[in-house]
């Protein structure tokens, strides 16, 4: 019965009190896209409940729609909610799937980029749409 260790046999005491996996971080990864699911759904639905009632507005009161408060704070709050939820759930899939090292590097911080990329620029779009434009 000798072969190779186990990874929970290379595993300190206290990382196994922790729960942590080999690569130290644990469930923190399991734990923040369940958050971040679990947050999106009040989130999309206030989204799409709201853009259903105003289905048919002009572009002048859905814009107006977006600056409300209230309003563009759902928004704000989805869009980092739905960018976040988006980077931990392909950073899962490349880790999965993508095994050539560099590749991997390089999918994992196009990943990144596009999710900030995406949250900056609805930032940028609600900022413009309330105080610049």
């Amino acid at each position: 019965m000798s072969g190779a260790p186990s990874s929970q046999d290379l595993q300190s005491d206290a990382a196994r009190a922790r729960g942590l996996g080999a690569a130290g971080h644990g469930s923190e990864h399991f734990w923040q896209q369940r958050v971040s699911a679990v947050a999106n759904i009040p989130l999309g639905l206030g989204l799409l409940l709201a853009l259903f009632v105003y289905r048919d507005a002009a572009h002048a009161e859905m814009a107006g729609l977006f600056r409300r408060p209230a309003f563009a704070l759902l928004v704000l709050l989805a869009v980092l909610s739905f960018c976040w939820h988006m980077r931990l759930g392909l950073q899962m899939v490349i880790g999965d799937y993508v095994h050539a090292p560099l590749l991997k590097g390089a999918a994992l911080i196009a990943n990144d980029g596009a999710a900030f990329l995406i949250a900056l620029a609805s930032l940028w779009a609600l900022l413009r749409l309330n105080f610049g434009g």
